[in-house]
């Protein structure tokens, strides 16, 4: 599962809401532009699945509008993909951030598992980065790049280690 299947069902926690609909408020709150080829695989995937259930609505002189609403079972799906966080996905920023925006949805330790998982994997880049700043010598374009971005990943670290604090409480 990935961010985009988190975003859908987050939004479906709100209210029902069409393809369309469901699509604008993804990107209108977030940013991330999500298309036909994404979304309506996932919605069908989650109806499979029962997560979700569609509907029609009907249309004055239009063909049905088909309306998506979360399941029980949907919840506790999107809860398990918040508290899920793969060592693989730790590392990629939309992943990590779209279930750190959620954190609400989950309890204290299940927030503090998603920011241990980062964690490790920041510290783990941050030895790759270091790696590569060695074989770096003499190219201080490369060295410019290395050095920055570990930069990020440690400054990060720091933040991660405030967020636990917040993680900890309700």
């Amino acid at each position: 599962m990935s961010y985009i299947e988190i975003l859908l069902l987050r939004h479906l926690t709100r209210r029902p809401a069409h393809g369309y609909e469901l699509r604008k408020r993804v990107e209108r709150t977030t940013g991330v532009r999500l298309n036909n080829n994404s979304l309506y695989p996932a919605l069908r995937r989650f109806e499979e699945a029962g997560a979700v259930t569609k509907s029609e609505e009907p249309q004055d002189g239009r063909p049905p509008r088909l309306v998506y609403a979360l399941t029980p079972l949907g919840r506790e799906l999107l809860h398990d993909m918040l508290a899920d966080l793969t060592p693989e996905q730790a590392i990629d920023d939309y992943e990590f951030l779209t279930r750190l925006g959620q954190f609400a949805l989950l309890e204290p330790g299940e927030r503090l598992a998603v920011l241990d998982a980062r964690d490790k994997a920041l510290e783990t880049r941050i030895a790759h980065l270091a790696e590569m700043l060695t074989r770096s010598v003499g190219d201080r374009w490369a060295a410019a790049v290395t050095t920055e971005l570990s930069r990020r990943d440690v400054a990060e670290r720091g933040w991660l280690a405030e967020l636990r604090t917040l993680a900890a409480g309700p």
